[in-house]
């Protein structure tokens, strides 16, 4: 939804809804409700929200990254006829149902759904059903219309009598009746009106789409939402509402869950507290012992497309913090997480680079969250570890925490400024693991214990399904800039960046430039914050090094401090895990 109806529906603190309020919320829906999907179902639970990419690259994501990680499921920003704009929040006010966005038309998008379905990825469409434009002109399909007549689909006599911008969220019809942020407010308890959103819907569902996200969910009463749902060819196709919490407010996310997931904002806004101002130690009982709704139905992110602008969640602006609660979220057992892939901004109202096609990752400022290893190596670590109950709990009583799921998965996180070795506890069998974070073998004995040493904001990650580095069992092949070499020096420097900017490593040798910088190495950004490159140099080669700062003009800017030192060892690489120096 645009950003100004966050900035009035955000809130710090939140309410706690009883299980009854919810099973009355469900009697009085006319008619018997479908049951809800529980949860994204089938081995393969976890979602990346391509955030206003084109559908043909969501296609190619699909074939080259989502599937090969394992990701379940894909969502797209809502496809139907919008305003004209180049602002992201146009996608959001739609003229028609017509599939003639911004991002594709009909047949490219049935054509992204057949390539997903190829990948084993299945799609789930962001669906705007609350409302229709603000506004007169021609939407991005040709069509013309005058807010409350949109020809051929909606007129006035469809709309909500209340006239008026939303003005009190402790009144139940103020919040459903009225117009969110001047959007013309569809009658969702009329015939008509439920007759023509479960007509998109069921379009959508002919052109093999899986599910939906159900935008603005609190701004329609749940029971015209499940009247809806009961009318789809698919009553069971999966939905995932988006209902925020707030307190002291009328309507409660919890009186949605008679349909199919309903998104926590409460577990984003918790991990931003947690992981900015206390101790990771707390998240120990993360979950429905904090209040939240119950996990089988709970739709969990770290950042969303809207929180990440409203900053009350964390973002990718926040470095190795926001990289870690994507750790976290993979690894813990509760809900049905979203992995937010968006691009970088600076005004919180721009729309897509390209205007949605994305090129290469890491290029025309698209961040592509779903591809940094850090986190897609997390979503095999999620499918391996499904069904199995957090062990091994340790913490420091700070921010240096691990736990395991049963004999399936364990991880370690060190959110500390100060590097962390530990001989670690776990419940794994015996062998050799890959450790998807940094593709290095990790041992562990006979007694489940294994020893390693995590630098200052990154973490450690074992599953059964990743036994060995380099065989083709770790779930997310990392981008590389130079091959990995047999002798040389590995480079990761924790690094932040804006629009323009990239990371280069120099030296005194020649193969790192030798201090000029115009021949300095660019390092991949592809798990950033981190940069990353392998560079091949002799064995036993001692050498100096710095990182520096480029941006677009070529201005170049030298990270402080002395210059740093290494040795390559006899065999094999220095593994180098640096923070850069302001």
């Amino acid at each position: 939804m645009p950003t100004p109806a966050r900035a009035v529906r955000a809130a710090a603190a939140l309410l706690s809804v009883s299980a009854v309020t919810a099973v009355a919320a469900l009697a009085v829906v006319g008619g018997a409700a479908p049951d809800a999907v529980a949860a994204a179902p089938g081995e393969k639970g976890v979602t990346a929200v391509m955030f206003e990419w084109r559908f043909e690259s969501v296609a190619k994501a699909c074939a080259e990254s989502l599937g090969p990680a394992g990701y379940g499921y894909v969502q797209v920003s809502p496809p139907q006829e919008h305003i004209q704009g180049s602002q992201w929040w146009t996608s959001y006010q739609p003229v028609s149902y017509k599939i003639a966005g911004r991002l594709g038309d009909r047949t490219a998008f049935k054509s992204m759904v057949d390539a997903c379905h190829a990948a084993g990825v299945k799609v789930v469409a962001d669906s705007v059903i609350n409302h229709m434009a603000a506004g007169d002109g021609v939407g991005t399909g040709g069509s013309s219309y005058t807010k409350y007549n949109y020809p051929g689909i909606y007129s006035g006599g469809d709309m909500d009598d209340c006239r008026v911008s939303i003005s009190n969220y402790g009144d139940r019809g103020n919040v459903q009746n009225c117009e969110l942020v001047q959007l013309a407010d569809l009658d969702t308890s009329e015939e008509y009106v439920r007759g023509r959103i479960a007509g998109y819907l069921n379009d959508l569902l002919s052109l093999g789409v899986d599910g939906f996200r159900i935008d603005a969910a609190k701004h329609m009463p749940a029971a015209d939402l499940a009247n809806i749902k009961s009318r789809m060819t698919n009553p069971n196709a999966y939905w995932k509402l988006e209902a925020i919490h707030g307190a002291g407010e009328a309507v409660s996310p919890s009186e949605y869950l008679g349909s199919g997931d309903v998104q926590e904002f409460r577990y984003a806004r918790d991990l931003k507290r947690v992981f900015q101002n206390e101790n990771l130690a707390y998240l120990k009982n993360f979950g429905e012992a904090w209040g939240y709704m119950p996990s089988g139905q709970a739709g969990v992110f770290v950042d969303n497309h809207d929180t990440e602008r409203g900053g009350d969640t964390l973002s990718y602006k926040d470095g190795s913090a926001y990289t870690l609660a994507s750790v976290f979220m993979l690894a813990w057992p509760y809900g049905s997480p979203d992995v937010h892939s968006g691009y970088e901004w600076t005004d919180r109202d721009a729309g897509p680079p390209n205007g949605g096609t994305v090129n290469a990752c890491y290029a025309d400022g698209w961040k592509c969250q779903h591809s940094w290893r850090e986190i897609s190596s997390m979503v095999g670590f999620r499918n391996s570890a499904r069904g199995q109950a957090v062990t091994d709990w340790w913490d420091n009583g700070g921010d240096q925490i691990a736990f395991g799921r049963g004999a399936k998965a364990y991880v370690a996180i060190n959110h500390e400024g100060s590097a962390l070795t530990r001989t670690f506890q776990t419940s794994l069998a015996g062998g050799d693991y890959c450790d998807v974070q940094s593709g290095r073998t990790v041992t562990v004995d006979s007694g489940g214990r294994f020893t390693a040493t995590l630098g200052a904001g990154t973490a450690v990650a074992l599953h059964v399904g990743a036994r060995g580095c380099g065989t083709g069992s770790t779930p997310s092949p990392t981008p590389t800039v130079t091959p990995t070499a047999a002798a040389g020096a590995s480079f990761a420097v924790n690094a932040t960046t804006v629009v323009g900017q990239n990371i280069y490593v120099t030296g005194d040798r020649a193969e790192l430039g030798s201090w000029n910088t115009g021949s300095a190495l660019k390092l991949d950004p592809a798990a950033y914050p981190v940069w990353k490159l392998d560079v091949a140099l002799p064995p036993g080669t001692v050498f100096a090094y710095k990182y520096v700062r480029k941006d677009a003009a070529g201005n170049v800017t030298w990270e402080s401090g002395a210059n740093r030192s290494a040795t390559v060892p006899a065999n094999g690489k220095v593994t180098l895990t640096d923070t850069w120096r302001n």
